[in-house]
């Protein structure tokens, strides 16, 4: 039953004149977009002049949008939609579609327009147009609406027949007296004259209200040609301390420029002063890593010495030698020594 309601449906959208081609996986899986598309094509093909939000990007527009179509076609063409389904955009959805695509396709064959004389370029050709029938509509509708009440009204009338059947039979039986029916008269053309004293009364009053106005109207404009003839004077008289606040001004331009020359030197300095400082401690952390590495090279070459002193078993004459050698030696260290404190100064 639901590839029969698609394909009734594709082909009484394209018997309309829609200008896509649909096919049968379209609605596999949802596409809201297909049928939020589909839906105003119908709605503008139904009537070109209603006003129906487009947006469906987020999920409230769209819940929107499918209570406005509904409302829609609840209200013009009496057909009354799943929004659910509708929302669902799927298999379920081509049903409630289907009951619009039908009337609509029932009214153009009721034309003389029939399904298989139309080609595929008449088709797109079609335009069912109501807005030309949209006064007759209205007018339809307004005179249903009171056909409907005063047939109520009627209605509830006719319920009050029978008493009042008999109050009009006893009515008409009573003889009429002429006195009775003087009085009245008198009466009702009191009343009457009454309301027509009533209403020259009011006429007076609005008369006098008009006359009243008009002299507020004149007291207000003479009021505000004094203001702005105050307030003119007021701008073109100069304050007496004006001058001195000028001169005040001009000061201080001068004070906050000089304050950002000020500024911008001090940063700068500052700027400066931490390279300097991060140059010396990297020339302090270089001296350090060199005097270790000295004291280092000194070790070792005590160690060397000291070495090569123990394994000397020569006579006394190797033994002279190696005092001159020992000499040597520390003369050596004490240049290194005094090499490694200028490097230390410096």
């Amino acid at each position: 039953p639901a590839l029969a309601c698609l394909s009734d449906f594709t082909e009484m959208m394209r018997a309309l004149g829609y200008p896509r081609l649909i096919s049968m996986e379209n609605f596999h899986t949802p596409n809201f977009m297909l049928v939020s598309e589909v839906l105003l094509w119908l709605v503008k093909r139904y009537e070109p002049q209603t006003d129906i939000p487009p947006d469906v990007e987020t999920e409230q527009d769209r819940v929107f949008f499918i209570k406005a179509v509904a409302q829609f076609m609840a209200t013009k063409a009496h057909i009354k939609l799943n929004t659910k389904k509708l929302y669902q955009a799927d298999g379920y959805a081509v049903k409630e579609l289907l009951k619009v695509t039908s009337v609509l396709y029932g009214a153009m064959n009721t034309k003389g327009v029939e399904r298989a004389d139309v080609s595929e370029e008449d088709s797109s050709k079609f335009k069912f147009d109501l807005g030309s029938k949209i006064a007759d509509l209205k007018a339809a509708r307004q005179l249903a609406s009171e056909i409907t009440s005063k047939g109520a009204s009627l209605y509830d009338l006719l319920g009050k027949e029978v008493e009042l059947r008999e109050a009009r039979t006893e009515s008409i039986a009573r003889p009429l007296e002429i006195n009775e029916a003087e009085k009245v008269m008198k009466i009702a053309i009191g009343c009457v004259l009454e309301q027509v004293q009533k209403t020259k009364d009011m006429l007076n009053n609005v008369a006098l209200d008009e006359a009243n106005l008009e002299a507020k109207i004149e007291k207000r404009k003479l009021e505000l040609e004094r203001s702005q003839k105050r307030l003119q004077t007021l701008q073109s008289v100069r304050p007496a301390f004006m001058d001195e606040y000028e001169k005040i001004e001009e000061q201080l331009q001068k004070q906050y420029s000089s304050y950002l020359e000020k500024f911008r030197n001090l940063t700068y300095m500052e700027q400066l002063l931490d390279d300097h400082r991060r140059i010396e401690q990297e020339m302090f952390e270089e001296a350090a890593n060199m005097l270790h590495l000295m004291q280092n090279r000194l070790k070792e070459e005590e160690q060397r010495l000291l070495k090569s002193g123990n394994n000397d078993d020569s006579d006394i004459e190797i033994q002279e030698d190696e005092g001159s050698d020992s000499e040597v030696e520390d003369r050596q260290i004490m240049k290194q020594r005094t090499a490694t404190e200028t490097l230390l100064q410096g």
